[in-house]
């Protein structure tokens, strides 16, 4: 079982930066892939990023590509998404989510058991 919590979001201008941050409590941070996930009003949940247990491995929506990184601390049982040259098509709830342990890194919202409770990312133009 891994609880996970979000935090970092916030109000920020066009062109600003956020850093995400999500802690996991429980067993098995450091064997799972991570993602991140966002929603927008009206929106279905979307995915935004991924990472590999050890960090090899990272994958981005396209939109997000060259302006996000998702990074790990498997120490801290931490990960992070880091979000530069924000624009207000980015204002939505930022979820990060777990997938399985010892399974690989995707891009499926179903294949995520575990998930945070999302914190709000609002840019304005």
């Amino acid at each position: 079982q891994v609880q996970l919590v979000e935090s970092g979001g916030g109000l920020v201008q066009a062109g600003g930066s956020l850093r995400l941050s999500c802690a996991a409590s429980g067993r098995g941070f450091s064997t799972s892939p991570m993602g991140w996930f966002r929603q927008a009003p009206g929106k279905e949940r979307e995915f935004v990023a991924a990472i590999s247990r050890g960090s090899t491995i990272s994958d981005y929506t396209d939109s997000v590509k060259g302006r996000f990184t998702i990074s790990r601390d498997n120490a801290k049982n931490t990960v992070y998404l880091q979000m530069n040259s924000l624009k207000p098509e980015d204002t939505a709830v930022y979820y990060c989510a777990a997938r399985p342990q010892y399974t690989v890194v995707g891009r499926t919202l179903g294949e995520y058991v575990y998930w945070g409770q999302g914190t709000q990312v609002t840019v304005s133009s």
